[in-house]
């Protein structure tokens, strides 16, 4: 991470000379690894510095201060993240701008997913809201038209069955790759997806070729 971080930085500087940086690294999952630590890079007499915020060392209420905050709370410095969980749904309930209430559902309920199971998941966060979610009908959409314009190609019932089929288990793929890309494990996609975790091997091999 310190030799990514000060590449990125040259980047920017690069096309934008001009431009302030500032640099926020931020680990998601409880680590007792030196490397969530590391803040710096250094080489020779190159030197250089980032900000590391570890959600699990962060206290809860700051989280609730501002709705675009509330998906991580449940990651935060708490015993009972099963509760944290409960005060995050009520107070997406309060906002009201439903796109944005669907969105922040839909994101905390994949962080959630870091630290508690599905069935505690669904249970507490009202799935009909996170349907309404653009990101969630976005995925959708594109994996249900793809298995029904194969369905209607073979222009049989059974095709089109097969095709929503299909279209199911690519919205699923679709979540798994983004998944993949935000860096949680094979566990627990396959925990969120239902994909085998074979699937989602193959996946992560395609992905980094």
């Amino acid at each position: 991470i310190p030799f990514r971080m000060l590449d990125y930085r040259i980047r920017v500087y690069r096309r934008h000379p001009q431009k302030q940086m500032r640099q926020v690294v931020i680990y998601l999952r409880r680590s007792d690894s030196p490397l969530v630590r590391e803040n710096t890079f250094r080489l020779g007499e190159t030197f250089h510095s980032f900000q590391v915020i570890r959600l699990w060392e962060e206290n809860t209420p700051q989280f609730f201060h501002h709705p675009g905050l509330l998906p991580f709370a449940v990651l935060s410095n708490t015993d009972d993240p099963e509760q944290v969980l409960s005060l995050v749904s009520r107070s997406l309930e309060t906002i009201p701008e439903k796109q944005v209430q669907s969105n922040l559902a839909a994101a905390t309920s994949i962080l959630a997913g870091l630290v508690l199971n599905r069935e505690t998941i669904k249970k507490i966060l009202r799935s009909d809201i996170m349907r309404e979610s653009v990101i969630y009908q976005d995925i959708l959409e594109e994996g249900e038209e793809k298995g029904l314009q194969k369905g209607r190609q073979e222009g049989r019932q059974e095709g089109l069955q097969e095709g929503r089929q299909e279209g199911k288990e690519e919205k699923a793929r679709q979540i798994a790759l983004k998944m993949l890309s935000a860096g949680f494990s094979i566990s627990e996609i396959a925990r969120f997806t239902d994909l085998s975790p074979d699937v989602i091997e193959e996946l992560q091999r395609q992905q980094h070729n």
